[in-house]
């Protein structure tokens, strides 16, 4: 068909233009508008043009969407993110330990047995000082009564190191300063022990403190005061409160500042436990955030406790008190549960703000707030309306705030701290809330703080110049175990600071002399009736130099009983006798007696020309009046968990570096010191006692070390910038020691059990034992040593007459 074959060729370009039109319009439209030329579009310029600006302005729409999309989902994220460790961060400190404990540190317990010697001065203080109370009924624990010589004392209970014991009441007898009965109510005898008293805490560097209760161990007075005045919807919202916050708001724009927080207890408790106390929107934001966390995962009670032992209620010196249990017994002297109602309601009253509602420094501020929580108590029906007003009635009291149950003692704590560290990481002592059982005894204690400061007040009214500028320290043991029973590193026992009593190193003086007299008693050539020439000495040293020590009278006093020399403390008869048994000798037997430092052979050493601490002589006395057992002085009884459990017990440790004869060889010449010599005027205390005086050159530091048959203690004055004093050993510190030992009481030393008397002629030769002459003390092994005959026995007696004289004069 020629129709046909001739339209088809005149077809094929319209439809394949056509086609590739509606495939592309966008590019032909595009080239064609750029060539000018109407090619493949139907459509007229201006129309294109249009369509292109909308086509570009849509466009940025769509990515400004997208943008906002993703940050949308970025915020989400970062918020997810922080909430996951928001709740990471309270979990975590709510599943563990939530509070890092420092160690409680306890002082001694007092026991109580027939024959201990115990005045009712005693007994009175260290019941005041464990915060018991006098009362006409002894109806609960930590309350007293006292009839005569008989006291009546319901004992509260506590967790000993060596298991606990329960309160229980005890009945107390005192006779001629001993204890002549103890007994239980029912009547049956028995050893019983008070509470030790607290005395003090290692603390983290924060120094917060706080006495860990359980929320059933809290009185539900206290708890329902706390809700009423603090949240009062506290077990209905989710963490946060609306309402209050939106009151508070009102309240806040109403006053123009600051007056209500709107805070509910969890909001306090995440504040306290988590953040600063900066006032910051975002620090509210992540307040409220993780108080409704904490809410989501806890219930309110586990909640309430936290907040009970969390919140801060006061400051007692370096120490932060936090939480009601230790508020408790540093307001009022008592736990928790011994509280009365108005004793709560000031307890609570602290909350909105410790310092400005103090009871001790605002009174009337606190009753104020404490009248208004009362008011509040009974309005909700808590307390009855006549108990409310019963206590609105009482006065607003509290204990004192000096007591020693709230004392603290810094040097003994630095001692214990050192000691403990030799088992115990810092970090466990400052966060483990672990129990530490010292050795300190507070009487003895506060026996020699009394008498440091009295003696050192009088000394300065004898020398004005001298005011404020005299210090002292002192170490006080018990004989028989080294335990430490009062330690004082200046003469204000509360400073925390330089410690003379561990680090002071201080020239001994005569302090240094009883190992001369040993190594000579030690060498069998000596005895206490020896005579030693105390005649002027001159010692020539390696350079040339010529030691010439002289005697504290400057004169000399020829031919004397050793044991004479020793009394007087005469200078050249020690020197002669130390170069005679030889100053390695000397040296050795310092070692021995428990001296660490190294002591160069020196001639000077002989009269305490060495520098020690008052702990090191300590050491050295300690060995002497524990009859040769060389045992290191120690703080520390026991050490428990917080939950009571035994982690360590320190028991007396040490070995037998000297014979018990050689030792009680000696203390007979250390007890003619006291007896007849330097140390005389303690002739008031009962006798016998043992000690020696010391005083170094120009006076610089006076000493004295003694002891009876229960203490031994070291006492030291001088000052600090080393300088001379109008003061020796007997007159700067013998009454330091003297009054301290009257207060805490005396217990004379036994008699020696392995020494007998020999009588001892004028030439220091061994006479039969009727004859008149002075006798002194020897070993038993002595007695089989050659004597002679009486024929000198008039000049013996002459020599006693004489002697006698001269003590009289």
């Amino acid at each position: 068909m020629p129709g046909k074959s001739t339209q088809k060729p005149a077809n094929k370009k319209p439809v394949r233009k056509s086609t590739a039109s509606q495939k592309e319009p966008r590019k032909k439209s595009s080239k064609a508008s750029s060539r000018g030329a109407p090619t493949g579009s139907s459509k007229k310029p201006s129309d294109q043009n249009s369509q292109a600006k909308q086509a570009e302005s849509g466009k940025p729409k769509r990515q400004w969407k997208g943008k906002l999309l993703a940050l949308l989902i970025l915020l989400l994220t970062l918020f997810a993110a922080w909430m996951i460790y928001l709740d990471a961060e309270v979990r975590k400190a709510f599943d563990g330990k939530k509070w890092a404990l420092p160690a409680k540190v306890y002082a001694r317990p007092l026991a109580l047995y027939p024959g201990r010697l115990l005045s009712p001065e005693q007994l009175q203080a260290e019941l005041q000082w464990a915060d018991y109370r006098a009362s006409g009924q002894v109806d609960r624990p930590g309350t007293y009564k006292r009839a005569g010589d008989t006291w009546q004392i319901y004992r509260r209970g506590f967790p000993f190191w060596d298991g606990p014991e329960a309160s229980r009441v005890i009945k107390v007898t005192i006779s001629s300063g001993r204890i002549a009965r103890v007994s239980d109510a029912d009547g049956t005898q028995a050893l019983i022990r008070l509470e030790p008293q607290y005395i003090g805490g290692i603390f983290p560097v924060h120094n917060e403190d706080r006495e860990l209760v359980r929320l059933e161990d809290v009185p539900p007075v206290l708890v329902a005061a706390l809700i009423i005045t603090e949240d009062k919807r506290f077990f209905e919202h989710w963490g946060i409160s609306p309402t209050g916050i939106a009151r508070a708001m009102v309240a806040n724009m109403q006053a123009g500042r600051m007056v209500q927080g709107g805070s509910t207890l969890t909001q306090q408790l995440v504040k306290n436990f988590f953040l600063t106390n900066e006032r910051s929107l975002s620090r509210k934001v992540q307040e409220a955030f993780m108080s409704l966390l904490l809410e989501l995962h806890y219930d309110k009670e586990e909640i309430l406790e936290a907040y009970i032992n969390e919140v801060y209620l006061g400051q007692a010196g370096r120490r932060g008190i936090h939480g009601f249990g230790l508020a408790s017994r540093f307001y009022f002297g008592k736990p928790l549960r011994e509280l009365d109602h108005a004793e709560i309601a000031t307890l609570v009253g602290l909350v909105k703000g410790a310092s400005f509602y103090n009871p001790r420094r605002n009174p009337q501020r606190s009753k104020e707030r404490r009248d208004l929580i009362l008011r509040l108590m009974a309005d909700s029906k808590i307390i009855s309306e006549a108990d409310s007003l019963r206590a609105m009635r009482s006065p607003l009291l509290t204990a004192s705030p000096r007591r020693a149950g709230q004392r603290e003692y810094p040097a003994f704590l630095e001692l214990a701290k050192q000691q403990l560290q030799q088992d115990y990481r810092l970090q466990d002592l400052q966060s483990e809330g672990l129990r530490i059982f010292t050795t300190l005894d507070p009487w003895v204690q506060n026996a020699v703080e009394q008498a440091a400061d009295s003696h050192l007040s009088r000394l300065e009214n004898r020398a004005p110049s001298l005011k404020n500028k005299l210090e002292t320290a002192a170490v006080v043991t018990s004989v028989d175990g080294g335990e430490i029973r009062a330690l004082l590193g200046a003469r204000d026992a509360s400073f925390f600071g330089f410690n003379r009593a561990l680090n002071a190193k201080r020239a001994v003086g005569s302090l240094a002399k009883p190992a001369v007299y040993l190594a000579a008693l030690r060498s069998g050539n000596y005895h206490w009736g020896t005579l030693v020439d105390d005649a002027p000495v001159t010692v020539e040293g390696q350079d040339g130099s010529l030691w010439q020590p002289q005697n504290y009278d400057k004169t000399s006093h020829g031919l004397l009983p050793m044991q004479e020399t020793l009394q007087r403390s005469l200078n050249q008869a020690t020197a002669r006798l130390g170069m005679t048994v030889g100053l390695n000798n000397v040296v050795d037997e310092l070692t021995r007696l428990g001296i660490r430092d190294d002591i160069p052979p020196y001639p000077s050493l002989l009269l305490g020309a060495m520098s020690l601490s008052p702990l090191e002589m300590t050491q050295m006395y300690q060995t002497i009046a524990s009859e040769g057992f060389l045992m290191p002085l120690r703080t520390i009884d026991a050490v428990t968990t917080a939950e009571g459990d035994m982690l360590s017990s320190y028991a007396i440790r040490g070995q037998q570096v000297y014979d018990p004869v050689t030792m009680e060889w000696l203390t007979a010449g250390l007890k003619a010191v006291v007896r007849d010599g330097t140390a005389r005027r303690l002739n008031s205390l009962p006798q016998p006692l043992a000690g020696k005086t010391g005083t170094s050159d120009d006076q610089r530091d006076a000493w004295y070390a003694g002891f009876d048959n229960r203490h031994l203690g070291v006492i030291w004055v001088g000052m600090d910038d080393n300088t001379a004093m109008p003061f020796t050993g007997s007159s700067g510190a013998l009454p330091i020691w003297q009054e301290t030992f009257r207060r805490i009481g005396t217990e004379p030393l036994a008699p020696p059990r392995n020494l007998v008397q020999i009588p001892v002629n004028e030439q220091g030769q061994l006479m039969d034992e009727d004859c008149s002459a002075t006798v002194y003390e020897f070993p038993v092994a002595w007695q089989e040593k050659d004597r002679i005959s009486c024929e000198s026995g008039v000049k013996s007696l002459g020599r006693e007459i004489r002697s006698w004289l001269d003590r009289l004069f």
